[in-house]
């Protein structure tokens, strides 16, 4: 089977990192099943794109690695993909682009640069991933890069944190030293997860809240990884505690195409009903965020439970429609 260029080029590689004497060019033309103007070209992109010190033994006839200081013969960089996966680390920059911009671009831009020389090895154009990567984002509040940048190096380096933080609940600003914990990418926003000395306890902040941050030469304290789960992701959604209830929900036929498809939570269970309805019930603390996604459901899902979670949903049905009333 006919080889592209860049897999010869691995091909001629693993020839001579593998050989105990120079290899001729007619067993090179024979292994890797080309012409002899083929294999000059893939020695020339060898040495030239790779720098591989590809010597000739006019005595043998035949090419071989020089080995270097060290006695060791020569390796391909540690990173080498096939076309299919520099393609998709492109992609795979592009939508981190999407998520935040600024994000790791100054330490992505050598790699960038080094898969572009790689694909211009088997003549493959990169395109503008722009065009053909889309990223839509919905109601995003972008944290300044200011900010990001040194909370997600503190985390990165297990330093504490001194926040100056907004509160959009309260519309009051107060300050907090913090160990940060994990980073969150939850619904096109940012969160940070972490351990608030001043209150003993974990709290989830949101990173474009924060309007100053102060890094501390102080070690973080770790949160056990168990507890810091059952703590911050066993209720719904972004709000922060222990599972205190359950919602049981009844789906319409219709909304039921969408949802019996959907994870809501992690430990949700679902069922179809006889009529072709469906019924989800979802563990929650903070009933916040789950009576936001009940609501834009509308007329398509009924609360079954318990009754305090029934009764809000009704009352902001009724004040919803009052509204519309003139």
């Amino acid at each position: 089977m006919a080889m592209d260029r860049f897999n010869r080029i691995f091909a001629l590689h693993k020839q001579l990192a593998g050989a105990r004497v120079p290899v001729s060019c007619g067993q090179l033309e024979a292994r890797l099943e080309c012409s002899r103007a083929t294999v000059i070209r893939a020695i020339r992109d060898l040495r030239g794109y790779l720098r591989a010190p590809i010597e000739y033994d006019r005595e043998r006839n035949g090419y071989y690695y020089s080995r270097g200081p060290d006695g060791r013969i020569f390796e391909l960089p540690g990173l080498w993909f096939t076309p299919a996966e520099l393609h998709a680390l492109l992609t795979c920059q592009q939508l981190l682009h999407g998520i935040q911009p600024g994000l790791l671009d100054e330490h992505l831009a050598p790699l960038r640069a080094r898969i572009d020389e790689l694909l211009r090895t088997q003549r493959v154009v990169r395109g503008p991933l722009e065009r053909r990567v889309r990223v839509l984002t919905v109601a995003r509040r972008m944290p300044a890069a200011a900010i990001f940048s040194p909370v997600a190096s503190a985390l990165l380096q297990r330093r504490r944190l001194r926040l100056l933080y907004h509160s959009r609940s309260t519309d009051n600003q107060s300050e907090r030293a913090v160990s940060p914990q994990r980073l969150v990418h939850y619904r096109d926003n940012w969160y940070l997860d972490a351990w608030d000395h001043g209150k003993e306890a974990l709290r989830t902040f949101s990173v474009d809240r924060v309007r100053a941050v102060t890094p501390s030469s102080e070690r973080a304290l770790d949160v056990d990884e168990t507890e810091l789960h059952e703590l911050l992701a066993s209720g719904y959604g972004i709000f922060a505690g222990r599972a205190q209830a359950t919602a049981v929900l009844r789906f319409s036929a219709r909304a039921a195409r969408w949802v019996a498809e959907e994870e809501w939570h992690a430990r949700q269970r679902g069922a179809w009903l006889p009529d072709g309805r469906y019924q989800l019930e979802v563990p929650y603390s903070d009933p916040r965020e789950l009576m936001m996604d009940v609501l834009r459901h509308g007329e398509g899902v009924e609360v079954l439970g318990p009754p305090a979670l029934r009764e809000a949903i009704r009352a902001r049905l009724a004040t919803a429609l009052g509204n519309y009333e003139s």
